[in-house]
């Protein structure tokens, strides 16, 4: 069958909509900006407003007769090398957990890398899946976490063969990618499909010296977020499928069980003209940011107490697999200051926002949306950080675990313990209990305390002195970090 990635079904029904004069005596109510407030108006423009209308009874008809939608997932599908593709309004974070759902049920079993999004826990909590944390492979020299390797998910199918199957997340937000080929072979040996959660790997499918995406090498599921290095709107997410390990009807029911009634077409139409944009320019762009990500870096490299980390670092015997160069990690230890004070000076002085932030580095993300001038206004600020940072304090110490110290072991499930009988106990006293709430240095959005944990004192006292050097935690029920909430009792 020949497709045409020259169409964009969503953006066409769009302007067919408008062309044709539509007149809604339906939801949304300001309709098309009439009456949304003029100071609203004046601030976001009528486009918003105009690109807002229902998806069925408004873009397509209250039969979804038109398959606007559908048309576009098929084209998406074929973009990427996937058999099916699913379009959510809701962000990967509702992807993430129709994926689980559909692999493994309550009180089921599967391996998941320890490293995954707060999402993911999130999927655990209100699935009551049973996780077998898979270890990732730790830095102790950067303190970093990468991917686990394909022996590691084996290992664990070999002590768990009762896992519905596996979940790794690739690439990280560091840009450190795992062996997905390796995985996916894992699990297929054992007859089990691998979920892989992508989100930062939009991209990876249009340029050959990007490292392999989910698809091309074999995973079942994949969970990529469009709005991180694409070019969709915030909570513009997809997920696509493959083989016929998880039926594609099965994905789609569990997907529906968790999204909105009520999706954006906006968002939709971001969804399909980047890949419109991709599958027609998609080499093209990717290696101009590539080209440009490379002449950064070098750049980078040349001022005085900034390190730009690479594939040199990142990859190697018990490291990474595959490294992405896009996510411009930067290490600040020269200049004796930490990624939160960086991405502080930066955005109060430069105006500039980082990606990532950590005790030691920033993240200043790439895309194909950047070029030299671009380039060069992150250039001149990182340079003027550099002669500005003797004047600034100290970093504040903040006391990161050695790899053997982070492990807590897992006492109860994870919506066991979120939902059981908690109290809240100042954090000196916390150690040995069990969690009963997340608590997630953001970003990246991994957490380091999960409910059903029991606490470590290297583990608190990494949290109190990281929030004490200016570290964001974000869903902790006590923001300062006083108290923490814990099980009531011990888990039997």
């Amino acid at each position: 069958m020949t497709v045409d990635h020259s169409r964009a079904p969503v953006l066409e029904a769009l302007d067919a909509y408008h062309r044709q004069g539509q007149l809604a005596f339906a939801p949304p109510g300001h309709k098309q900006a009439r009456g949304a407030d003029p100071a609203v108006r004046k601030v976001l423009g009528d486009a918003v407003f105009l690109g807002d209308v229902l998806a069925s009874g408004g873009l397509d008809d209250r039969l979804t007769r038109g398959r606007v939608l559908e048309r576009a997932e098929e084209l998406m599908a074929d973009a990427v090398h996937a058999e099916h593709t699913f379009f959510t309004t809701c962000g990967s974070s509702l992807s993430v957990k129709a994926a689980m759902l559909a692999v493994a049920g309550p009180h089921e079993k599967l391996l998941i890398g320890r490293d995954a999004h707060k999402s993911v826990v999130s999927g655990l909590i209100l699935s009551g899946i049973e996780p077998v944390w898979v270890e990732p492979r730790w830095d102790a020299e950067r303190h970093l976490a990468h991917p686990p390797s394909a022996a590691e998910f084996d290992a664990a199918f070999a002590g768990h063969p009762d896992a519905r199957g596996a979940l790794v997340t690739s690439p990280t937000p560091y840009g450190s990618c795992a062996d997905l080929r390796g995985i996916a072979e894992v699990c297929h040996r054992h007859g089990r499909p691998l979920i892989v959660d992508e989100a930062w790997g939009a991209h990876l499918p249009f340029h050959p010296d990007l490292p392999s995406w989910a698809m091309d090498a074999g995973a079942d599921i994949c969970v990529t977020s469009i709005h991180k290095m694409g070019s969709g709107l915030e909570q513009g997410s997809v997920f696509h499928l493959q083989g016929d390990h998880v039926p594609p009807e099965l994905l789609r029911l569990r997907a529906d069980l968790l999204g909105t009634t009520s999706p954006s077409v906006l968002i939709y139409a971001g969804l399909d003209g980047w890949r419109r944009q991709m599958a027609l320019r998609g080499k093209e762009l990717m290696g101009a940011a590539l080209e440009l990500a490379a002449e950064v870096r070098g750049k980078v490299e040349e001022i005085a107490g900034l390190r730009v980390e690479g594939r040199d670092d990142f990859c190697g015997p018990g490291l990474a697999d595959d490294f992405d160069p896009l996510p411009g990690v930067i290490d600040l230890t020269g200049l004796g200051i930490s990624g939160f004070q960086a991405a502080d000076w930066l955005r109060e002085h430069r105006r500039i926002d980082a990606h990532l932030t950590d005790h030691r580095r920033i993240g200043m993300q790439l895309t194909h949306a950047d070029d030299h001038e671009t380039a060069a206004e992150l250039l001149s600020a990182l340079r003027e950080l550099a002669r500005a940072a003797p004047g600034l304090p100290p970093a504040a110490r903040v006391e990161v675990p050695e790899p053997s110290e982070l492990r807590m072991a897992q006492a109860a499930l994870p919506r066991d313990a979120f939902f059981g009988r908690a109290e809240n106990v100042p954090v000196r006293e916390a150690a040995g209990r069990v969690a009963a709430e997340m608590v997630t240095p953001y970003p990246p959005g991994i957490p380091a305390v999960l409910p059903g944990e029991r606490l470590t004192e290297p583990v608190l006292r990494y949290l109190t002195t990281g929030l004490a050097a200016g570290m964001n935690l974000p869903d902790p029920s006590d923001p300062e970090l006083e108290t923490i909430r814990v099980l009531r009792t011990d888990p039997e």
